[in-house]
């Protein structure tokens, strides 16, 4: 197998035609990708930003908590919300972080059905993201009732009040859906941990770690029976992953769709809010991994080259929501529905036509970049596209909720919505919360699968030519094992 030629740094992998190229680099071995993941849980003490990061993170995190005291103990009368705009910042929060927590599990399953085998280095990663991203997005429908204490009320369950749920609702089924994508995401993430918290037990030099990776390992040997079971659950899991894609922002997007509220009543909702989804998704993976790699020294694991697959379907997504724009406004001119109309013309012309000219350069202009090869494998422009995707997915969250709203089909009932300062700071906190789980994953677990990593290296294949398909462990020796043989020698 050809190896990389490396262009300034040693991790960015040269394109040559017929050449096929590798996916870690610096030629690592079984043991050194052992040592260099493990090295990262292992070591004594975090660097010191690490201990900064996570103080700003943690005082986020209370500060988010003081948010929600005061919001129970006073009302959401401490919001921005009126008459006209019932839904405020909550809902926009909502969307955008379940939004988010779709790459990991496209990464994850699809691309793994998929045998593409350059997800390997980046899945872990976008998985853990994914449930962290999944437990900031189910706050905000929990607070969003108001009367937090009757929340029981929306539960399936004999009561004095004789009331049942309404099964028929869209805020019902998102229940159902983002519960189900949330269990469905966590083992799937923890099935495919198992292999190496195991090879964290068997390293492990105080008690407190062998006893505590232990226990999560579920007495993992690495024997040919646990390794085939491993992959039929891997599997399992996968293909019922694969159908939340779709189905979790779809059904997301029924809260919107199925009203009769102007700019909201439109079929092409359940396709753009998954396209959405996935390119809000790559782009935070992308705005964690990219510092990431450099502070951790895992740019032989993340290369150019996987990032540059990222940028590549980040592009396709931003050009699918761009289309989504578009035809928004072509349905509206089409269907010839005076109320559609002034609703779309009013996003672009009203008095939030700051807010959808935000969305539509971060959204559609910035993401055009990544046509161009040279910015799709530099660094420093990767990550500022990133960052104005994020930007860009949050205001279009906030644009179809209220500006529709703002404005319905009374002008009587017209109303301005503005945030107050407390929904600046819980959304603020959502994020202390995020990148707080965020810090201790990458402190506490494996940031790269490492079984999965170990089977797409050329050392791998048995006769030493293209490593096996991603999850094509069957009659090979377990790599853990190997690793722990050499150690033992």
């Amino acid at each position: 197998m050809h190896r990389a030629i490396a262009l300034g740094e040693h991790d960015n992998t040269a394109y040559v035609p017929g050449r096929p190229t590798e996916l870690i680099l610096d030629g690592h071995t079984f043991t050194s990708v052992t040592d260099t993941v493990c090295g990262i849980v292992e070591a004594p003490r975090p660097p010191r930003a690490w201990y900064i990061a996570f103080a700003v993170t943690v005082s986020l995190t209370v500060m988010l908590f003081a948010m929600l005291y005061l919001l129970i103990t006073r009302g959401i009368g401490v919001w921005g919300v009126n008459s006209t705009v019932g839904w405020g910042w909550a809902i926009v929060n909502f969307v955008f972080w379940v939004g988010i927590g779709h790459a990991g599990t496209l990464i994850s399953a699809i691309l793994f059905l998929l045998r593409q085998k350059w997800r390997t280095s980046i899945n872990r990663f976008a998985e853990a993201m994914t449930i962290f991203a999944v437990v900031c997005a189910g706050i905000f429908p929990a607070i969003h009732v108001g009367r937090v204490w009757a929340v029981h009320w929306l539960f399936p369950l004999p009561n004095y009040h004789a009331m049942w749920p309404n099964f028929r609702s869209p805020l019902l089924w998102d229940v159902f859906a983002v519960g189900t994508y949330a269990t469905v995401s966590l083992l799937f993430w923890y099935t495919g941990m198992v292999p190496d918290l195991a090879t964290l037990r068997d390293r492990a030099r105080t008690k407190w770690r062998q006893i505590i990776y232990g226990i999560f390992a579920i007495g993992w040997r690495g024997s040919h029976r646990h390794w085939h079971r491993f992959e039929k659950a891997y599997l399992i899991l996968a293909g019922l992953a694969t159908p939340l894609v779709l189905s979790v922002h779809s059904v997301v997007s029924f809260d919107f769709a199925v009203s009769i509220i102007p700019g909201w009543h439109t079929t092409i909702f359940p396709p753009y809010f998954v396209a959405g989804a996935v390119f809000s998704g790559f782009a935070m993976v992308g705005t964690l991994l990219v510092p990431a790699r450099q502070w951790f020294g895992l740019k032989p694991f993340i290369t150019r080259h996987h990032l540059d697959n990222m940028n590549k379907i980040i592009l396709a997504t931003g050009s699918m929501v761009g289309y989504a724009y578009a035809m928004e406004f072509f349905i509206a001119w089409y269907g010839g529905n005076a109320f559609e109309s002034f609703a779309f013309v009013n996003r672009a012309f009203g008095p939030y036509a700051w807010a959808y000219w935000i969305m539509i350069s971060c959204n559609v202009i910035s993401p055009q970049l990544f046509w161009f090869k040279r910015i799709r494998t530099s660094l420093p422009a990767m990550w500022i596209i990133y960052i104005f995707v994020n930007i860009g997915m949050w205001f279009e969250r906030f644009v179809i909720t209220v500006t529709s709203l703002s404005r319905d089909f009374l002008p009587s009932s017209w109303a301005y919505y503005k945030p107050t300062t407390v929904d600046i700071l819980t959304f603020v906190g959502s994020f202390g919360l995020f990148f707080t789980l965020v810090l201790l994953f990458v402190r506490y677990l494996p940031m790269v699968a490492m079984a999965e990593v170990k089977t797409v290296m050329p050392a791998a294949s048995a006769h030493g030519g293209p490593a096996h398909p991603v999850g094509d462990y069957h009659g090979d020796i377990p790599q853990d094992n190997l690793d722990r043989s050499k150690e033992a020698h």
